[in-house]
């Protein structure tokens, strides 16, 4: 069986990288010509951990091609996977433009049978109207319709592990509807993943809508999930609570478990954000409310300008001639994805505010200047403001705060006296909750996370507890100031 995939994007190579080393003849087509050219070099648009060496190995040994030829792509495959984008339009919905564009391109060229796969996060009935299109061009050909089918087999990778995700799944959802096709669909899906079914079954077999709901429902609870413990971290912080205790309180729960309870400055990347509009959307034109999922996009946007509040509360809203650090700028570690990242809301507001801000991120530095230009289209002289480093202690340089907004493991445990001595104020605002406040009050550095029980000063100026914590070791922020 031979295999295609349309779209070279995240999830088209890491699929197309892990089904060549499964075995499988893969072809990778892409109309982005610049894109096909630096693959068939070597070169990898996006980072993935491992997805580099996967793709050179597979190449190497022939298993793996890349082309921009459609007729050879769609003649090599008898499986064809739809890996293309689905962007958010203005309204939240998704936009299907470039899979009914795939669509009407696998109708024109069709020859034979054909299994079409849509492996993109698409809403609900997008089978149906693939289906449409496909038959549509058939039919203007003068062909029989009846020479293909489309299921839904959603892909449930995070990016930063998406090769672990794929060769080691925990679950294969494939929705595959009733038809003069669906022995042979589900034959055939049935040999693509019979390397992870030998020890016991991970194929979770289904309708379509449903699969293609699935991925949708999954993404929405996790992403509430987040928002719920950001909502319980703020709280927490009001009450002098600590939130990595509730966090080891509640996990240790069977019914609720330990994934996705860590609170921090706000999810990003290119699943949750758009895929809980999306849902909504779908829920809205459908006569329905989605209320759960609708709060939880909106506890994230506020998450995201958390530390920029307490900011402004410790210094004030005018923050001309101060110089803020920030650690970490992709929306999640192991990954240079920028999209929806909090590092965007935050630079783009510290620098509307006059502050200047050096940045450092061991990958996405180069994402992270692509994703500002164009934040800031039209007030590009704010660019002025804004540095990227080449280290995370270039970064702290003279700096008045530190801002951490990606847990990146070489940031889990720095040189905090190194700090001391390169910052003008040693002033941590943890966005993603990796230090302990009781160590940083011992060695005389004011701290800030989120959720976390600090004993901390009320009422008192930023600049006098920066003074109290390199005199007397305490720790800096208020909790009156925090919440003032």
């Amino acid at each position: 069986m031979r295999i295609t995939v349309i779209g070279s994007g995240y999830v088209g190579l890491v699929t197309g990288a892990c089904l060549s080393d499964l075995g499988f003849k893969v072809v990778c087509l892409d109309k982005d010509e610049t894109k096909i050219r630096a693959l068939q070099e070597g070169d990898v648009p996006i980072y993935e951990p491992g997805l580099k060496e996967l793709l050179a190995k597979n190449r190497a040994d022939g298993r793996i091609r890349f082309t921009t030829d459609s007729n050879e792509a769609i003649e090599h495959g008898d499986v064809l996977f739809i890996a293309v984008g689905t962007p958010a339009t203005e309204d939240g919905s998704a936009d299907l433009s470039h899979v009914l564009s795939v669509a009407s391109m696998i109708g024109r060229q069709l020859k034979g049978f054909k299994l079409i796969v849509n492996k993109s996060t698409v809403p609900v009935g997008t089978a149906d109207r693939v289906r449409a299109a496909i038959e549509h061009e058939l039919s203007h050909r003068g062909m029989p319709t009846h020479v293909f089918d489309v299921i839904s087999n959603p892909e449930f990778l995070k990016e930063g592990a998406a090769i672990d995700d794929f060769m080691r799944p925990d679950r294969i959802v494939v929705g595959i509807d009733e038809g003069i096709h669906q022995a042979k669909s589900q034959r055939m899906m049935g040999d693509l993943y019979a390397s992870f079914n030998r020890h016991h079954s991970r194929t979770v077999w289904m309708d379509v809508r449903s699969a293609e709901l699935t991925k949708y429902a999954a993404n929405a609870m996790l992403a509430a999930r987040i928002s719920f413990m950001n909502e319980m971290a703020n709280l927490s912080d009001a009450l002098g609570a600590d939130i990595d205790h509730i966090r080891r309180g509640i996990g240790a729960d069977s019914r609720i478990g330990h994934s996705f309870l860590y609170a921090g400055c706000g999810y990003g990347g290119s699943c949750f954000p758009k895929d809980t509009q999306a849902l909504v959307s779908t829920a809205q034109a459908h006569g329905q409310s989605m209320s759960v999922v609708q709060a939880t996009e909106q506890v994230n946007q506020r998450q995201k300008l958390l530390l920029v509040d307490r900011l402004v509360k410790a210094m004030g809203p005018d923050l001309s001639g101060r110089r803020i650090a920030i650690w970490g700028l992709a929306f999640k570690p192991n990954t240079d994805d920028m999209r929806e990242a909090p590092s965007r809301v935050v630079i783009e507001h510290l620098l509307l505010r006059g502050a200047r801000v050096t940045a450092y991120d061991p990958i996405a530095g180069h994402e992270a200047m692509k994703a500002l230009r164009q934040d800031l289209a039209g007030r590009e002289h704010l660019l002025a403001q804004f540095a990227l480093t080449d280290s995370d202690m270039q970064a702290l340089e003279g700096a008045d705060a530190l801002m951490v907004l990606t847990e990146w493991k070489n940031f889990h445990n720095p040189d905090f006296d190194g700090m001391k001595s390169v910052m003008r104020k040693p002033f941590i605002l943890d966005g993603r909750n990796l230090y302990n406040p009781e160590a940083l009050s011992e060695l005389g550095m004011a701290y800030q996370g989120i959720g976390r029980r600090n004993h901390l000063v009320p009422l008192l100026s930023f600049d006098s507890v920066i003074e109290l914590a390199d005199e007397a070791k305490l720790p800096a922020l208020a909790h009156g100031m925090a919440h003032a």
